[in-house]
């Protein structure tokens, strides 16, 4: 009985280690979806990649039928969700678009999945904390408290998913960068070689995530059908702790541009139409045991990423 228990369990293995899924990839112009572009190749499965821009199919994750026309012509069994409203400030007055991109869409998205027994990976934020004080490492099963409505909307699409009992994993992220799309090092790169002095907020404190890390993270979850019994919220981003000062610092001394003065400073000094967590530290515990990862040092990320960007700059 235990061999032949055994043998049906080998070919299930086989049989998963065969089969191919179509995958559909929403935001795939963004930092994290050109990122899981470069993950994906080589992948036994068949990515889609959707995007409103140009050079991208296009997909309206606002529209439930559209979704749900997109899953059935393509028999897709997994959405990765890269796709929001991520202005944090303008989010303050651009009315009901954020709702619908953070919470409404991600919701489309999960009910499609249910529907055809299948997998929605949905990318949320540090920023739905806030609110209380933290000082240690905020655990996925901590109460939201945003201080935004980018924050309250991200932890919307949150609650919405889960409501769909959809199979499903939602990934808090915090501080993403990349060689793509507009970031906080592509911008102090630039400023710290342009500018004599900078002001950044020390006040700050959390982790930078190299969009790369967390695609790779993804791409092995899904190519490797790890998910399977483990639907929740996860938490990743780099290892270690900092502040947008010492952030920037770091930048500036990789980068090389070492004659402009960066200076610390509260975040008062930056009026803003939002209160940004000053604590948001994410503990990855749960997401190294469940899928058994190691998460590289948030400086040895940088230091990759910056390679590449500095190599560009020079052809």
């Amino acid at each position: 009985t235990g061999l032949r228990r055994r043998r049906i369990e080998l070919l299930k293995d086989t049989y998963q280690a065969i089969t191919t899924m179509n995958i559909l990839v929403t935001g795939a112009n963004g930092q994290l979806g050109n990122e899981l572009q470069l993950a994906a190749k080589g992948s036994k499965d068949h990515y889609i990649f959707t995007d409103v821009c140009d050079n991208y199919q296009k997909l309206d994750i606002t529209s439930l039928e559209a979704v749900r026309k997109m899953v059935g012509d393509n028999d897709v069994k997994c959405i990765i969700n890269c796709a929001a409203w991520t202005n944090v400030d303008a989010a303050e007055t651009a009315g009901e678009i954020v709702e619908t991109l953070n919470a409404t869409a991600p919701e489309h998205l999960a009910v499609a999945m249910k529907e055809v027994g299948g997998l929605l990976i949905h990318v949320s934020t540090d920023y739905v904390f806030g609110g209380d004080p933290y000082n240690t490492p905020c655990k996925e099963d901590q109460k939201g408290t945003p201080t935004g409505i980018y924050g309250l909307t991200k932890l919307h699409g949150e609650q919405k998913i889960k409501a769909t009992e959809a199979k499903h994993i939602i990934i808090r992220t915090a501080w993403l960068y990349s060689e793509y799309g507009k970031n906080f090092v592509k911008t102090m790169m630039h400023l710290t070689k342009t500018k004599p002095q900078l002001k950044v907020v020390f006040d700050q404190c959390g982790t930078p995530t190299y969009a790369g890390d967390l695609a790779n993270v993804i791409f092995d979850i899904v190519e490797n059908r790890k998910y399977e019994g483990h639907s929740g919220i996860y938490h990743f981003s780099n290892e270690g702790v900092c502040s947008w000062y010492d952030f920037a610092r770091k930048i500036a001394r990789i980068a090389g541009n070492t004659d402009c003065e960066i200076l610390p400073c509260h975040s008062d000094e930056f009026p803003s139409p939002v209160k940004r967590p000053a604590y948001s530290v994410l503990d990855k515990t749960k997401i190294k045991e469940t899928f058994g990862i190691t998460i590289p040092y948030w400086t040895d990320s940088l230091e990759k990423c910056m390679k590449t960007l500095l190599s560009s700059e020079q052809e």
